[in-house]
């Protein structure tokens, strides 16, 4: 089965920036995503699309269809207390913060004692991302996942 939109899809990535490596999936679950509902990046997600189970393959995506150019200046003032993921915060980390949107990564700029000022540009905009994947397996997606706009169970969202 080919991939194409509304079926669920696992895979496992190995990510790079240049010669960096950026994070993997390897000893892990793999990741699991409905396609055609925007759930990855755009760049990632066209790659995907006709691939196999037991494929692989790598792509590189470029800022526009991956997490965006970056944007200078693109500060804000947040209370400490909204930061997610450490007791102690550093200029250089990068935190998580509940937004009306849902969940996004910021990183920190300069701290305070109450207040920190953060980068709100994604931590790899402005970057080319490079993929390496291998697809696990390719699945119809069933209705409630389809209604919901997220895969369902091992490596997707649980309700």
């Amino acid at each position: 089965m080919s991939i194409a939109d509304n079926q669920v899809v696992q895979f496992h990535y190995t990510l790079r920036s240049g010669e960096e490596l950026i994070e993997t999936s390897a000893g892990k679950d793999p990741v699991a995503y409905l396609h055609g509902h925007g759930n990855i990046i755009p760049g990632l997600e066209k790659a995907m699309e006709g691939k196999a189970a037991g494929e692989e393959f790598e792509v590189t995506v470029t800022p526009a269809e991956g997490y965006g150019e970056r944007k200078e200046n693109h500060t804000q003032q947040m209370p400490v207390k909204h930061l997610q993921g450490a007791k102690r915060w550093n200029p250089g980390m990068v935190a998580t913060v509940q937004t009306d949107k849902g969940v996004r990564q910021v990183t920190i700029v300069k701290m305070g004692l109450k207040h920190a000022t953060v980068d709100i540009n994604h931590p790899l905009s402005g970057k080319d991302l490079t993929f390496n994947i291998q697809v696990i397996d390719v699945r119809e997606a069933t209705n409630d996942e389809i209604a919901h706009g997220h895969a369902h169970g091992v490596g997707g969202h649980h309700h």
